[in-house]
């Protein structure tokens, strides 16, 4: 279900892990470039956000290996209501040869559900393009399963480019699907080549389709929770349509220590496998928690767009045995509030006829910190340390912004693929509203657009507009140069 709206005065503090999965806003584009809607469950709004990088201050510090960034203004699909954004970016060095030195297990799924063109086919062009930016000082080997597991590439120097891909190019579907055995197996590999300061890291290949030996998803979890114990992370590379399993491929993967991508088309593979590589692979920052609390005397109250499955209690934030989510090199994380103002004009409901006002109950805070809005905070790990670290900062109200036209292009971008988001799930805090002035937000906060990505979301948002019916945005499509 969607995130509801909560009442400062009676639950000030919003707590919750980090995402950078990206998998549902792939997914969303094979859909809709299949000339249909998604389903809602399959909108994860946080990963249409988190697809694309904004252009936050560089983090230049390995030992605080992310910058952060807060905006505040107008939200564009309801003038009664403000948007909080925040940003993380993750250190990133500035070649990949410099990353350190990497040990991959793949576990390719070769089960006869994988027969598919966009799938097996996909898979091994993707793998070839991943092992042409290995070094000599990484290391590869390949691991398959299906009705049983089996070695095909033992560790391998990832130098040796003509071994890797004689063992790619053998790959063949075939068998039902014992992922237990295989994910076994493939741990086991990397756990014989673990590298101490190096990147340690098994990539599960498949479409999802367990179907043989341990099946269930809370045993599957379990599984990998005790696996990710001897420091090996995992990535979960989704692939194909029909039988694919999101919903545990995104589950796998945050109990992994890891990340989770759908390859649809070899322009994503491009993206997650080779100009994101680091992001990808290379761990900088691990168990990262965001808290924030709102100053009930400013903020009457909030929603937290996205972030769903990522909910933490409020005493989990400061108990490093709780885990959360991993930033990758290179990584831009976001998250978007909606927020009800002290006083705004539509209140979200009406004032309880027997409670105290939210600005009386709220003196102490009022007297001490009247120029607050909220608290932010954020903990983290680095990659080898099991304590913590904390930063915070105050959110301050002279920062708000009071018109739309003077907040950031990462601001009006980031809350047009949250508008799509949430529109698509069918969020009734969304009113209804044409697709065209969301087109119109996305088009003119394009920016600088190297690789075309938010050039694609433009057509891909006007896509879902002719398919949900809304024939107003052909009358305002004279702007969309995409």
């Amino acid at each position: 279900a969607d995130n509801g709206i909560h009442w400062t005065v009676d639950s000030p503090v919003s707590t919750f892990s980090i995402d950078v999965d990206t998998a549902a806003y792939a997914n969303m584009r094979r859909v809709l470039n299949q000339g249909q809607l998604p389903a809602g469950d399959a909108i994860r709004v946080e990963e249409l956000i988190n697809y694309f990088s904004y252009a936050y201050p560089r983090a230049d510090d390995r030992e605080r290996p992310f910058s952060t960034y807060t905006e505040m203004g107008p939200n564009p699909w309801n003038p009664d209501k403000h948007l909080l954004h925040v940003g993380v970016r993750g250190w990133q060095p500035e070649q990949a040869a410099t990353l350190p030195p990497a040990n991959l297990v793949f576990l390719i799924d070769v089960s006869g559900s994988m027969q598919a063109p966009n799938k097996i086919q996909l898979l091994k062009r993707a793998m070839k393009m991943l092992s042409a930016q290995l070094r000599s000082q990484d290391h590869i080997a390949i691991a398959v399963y299906a009705g049983a597991s089996g070695v095909v590439l033992e560790p391998t120097r990832g130098d040796q480019q003509a071994k890797i891909h004689a063992a790619i190019d053998g790959l063949q579907a075939g068998g039902s699907t014992n992922g237990e055995a295989g994910i076994k197996l493939a741990y086991s590999l990397a756990r014989q080549q673990r590298l101490e300061d190096g990147i340690n890291r098994v990539i599960l290949a498949t479409d999802g389709d367990f179907n043989v030996g341990v099946t269930d998803i809370n045993q599957l979890e379990d599984l990998i929770s005790r696996q990710r114990q001897s420091g090996v992370a995992l990535t979960v590379l989704g692939f194909g349509a029909g039988n694919y399993n999101d919903h545990l491929m995104q589950k796998l993967a945050q109990t992994g220590n890891g990340n989770a991508a759908y390859i649809d088309n070899m322009h994503e593979a491009r993206k997650v496998l080779v100009d994101e590589l680091g992001a990808t692979l290379h761990t900088i920052a691990k168990d990262m928690k965001v808290q924030i609390e709102f100053n009930p005397a400013v903020v009457e109250s909030y929603r937290l767009i996205g972030y769903e499955t990522r909910h933490l209690n409020r005493e989990d934030f400061n108990n490093d045995r709780v885990d959360a989510g991993e930033v990758g090199a290179g990584h831009t994380v976001t998250a978007l509030y909606e927020l009800t103002l002290a006083g705004a004009d539509n209140p979200a409901a009406d004032p309880l006829r027997y409670g105290a006002a939210a600005p009386a109950r709220a003196l102490p805070a009022q007297a001490e910190h009247a120029d607050e809005l909220g608290y932010l905070k954020i903990r983290y790990k680095l990659p080898q340390q099991d304590h913590s670290r904390l930063i915070s900062q105050p959110l301050r109200v002279a920062d708000i912004r009071d018109e739309l036209q003077r907040t950031s292009e990462t601001y009006r971008f980031s809350a047009s693929v949250a508008w799509l988001g949430q529109m698509l799930r069918g969020n009734h805090h969304v009113p209804a509203a044409s697709f065209a002035e969301l087109i119109n937000l996305a088009n003119n906060a394009r920016g600088r657009d190297e690789f075309g990505y938010r050039g694609e979301f433009v057509k891909l948002a006007r896509t879902a507009a002719q398919l949900s019916g809304d024939t107003g945005v052909q009358r305002h499509a004279a702007n969309d140069n995409g």
